[in-house]
């Protein structure tokens, strides 16, 4: 049956960040996801989440004002890429993460894919028992970042040929890039391991853009898929009162347990 995980990064931001965990909770979320969770302590985490399920973190970026999206295909910086992949695969350990997402960075060409294969390839043989992901992102939110193409992250996933790594299916970037998101759905839902939805053609509240939610809670059952359903959006409103598509979908979600 779907699990749904509240991105805690765009989500209930009218609190702290170590506050947002039981606001989900009392929200109905299953579980929650953070971008980077690296501002706290793993005891900090692990006493804010309370036992609430962390469905998904990002490895560390860098240094973001400067422009770091990460390391993993960037020719040269493969012992920074080193080290703040296991650093980000120490914290999701210590708060048993389900999915650890591997920031490709800003680079582009066939060196920069190659040396993508190569450091995802050592990121599974460091962490065998951590479910890790990659995520392709529109170049206009996020410009110059290596990964901007699904087939591309097939491409990738096929070399690599390792079923720990899988892609993170982010419903507004596949409409970004491609327009048609559902398209994008079928042709590569096989290697998904994690989901993120969001409004289309504004990145509110889930719902639009011609892709069935309601559908998507049913197929994904129907695979035995066994990652979550994320929403990773910019409320319209307080977030709490935007939520009448978490209770449309896990009503169906119920039915379909049921």
């Amino acid at each position: 049956m779907p699990r749904f995980a509240a991105n805690l990064t765009m989500l209930f931001t009218e609190v702290p960040m170590l506050d947002r965990p039981g606001l989900a909770a009392q929200a109905g979320f299953d579980g929650v996801e953070v971008l980077f969770p690296y501002d706290h302590s793993s005891s900090d985490w692990l006493a804010a989440l309370a036992g609430l399920p962390l469905a998904l973190i990002n490895t560390p970026p860098g240094d973001w004002l400067a422009g770091d999206r990460g390391f993993a295909a960037v020719p040269g910086e493969e012992l920074r890429f080193r080290d703040s992949f296991l650093r980000g695969a120490d914290l999701a350990a210590r708060l048993g993460v389900d999915r650890l997402h591997v920031m490709a960075g800003v680079a582009k060409g066939v060196e920069a894919e190659q040396v993508f294969v190569e450091n995802l390839g050592w990121a599974a043989a460091q962490a065998p028992d951590q479910r890790l992901v990659i995520e392709p992102i529109n170049p206009d939110d996020m410009p110059g970042y290596f990964l901007n193409d699904f087939d591309q992250a097939a491409r990738i996933l096929d070399d690599l040929g390792l079923p720990q790594v899988q892609i993170q299916f982010d419903l507004w970037h596949a409409a970004r890039i491609e327009g048609q998101a559902q398209a994008v759905w079928d042709r590569h839902k096989a290697r998904v391991g994690h989901i993120q939805i969001a409004g289309f053609p504004a990145r509110n509240e889930p719902g639009g853009g011609g892709f069935d939610l309601t559908g998507l809670c049913t197929e994904v059952d129907a695979m035995g898929y066994d990652g979550w359903i994320a929403g990773e959006y910019r409320p319209a409103r307080a977030t709490v009162h935007g939520l009448a598509w978490l209770q449309a979908l896990k009503a169906r979600a119920a039915l379909i347990g049921a």
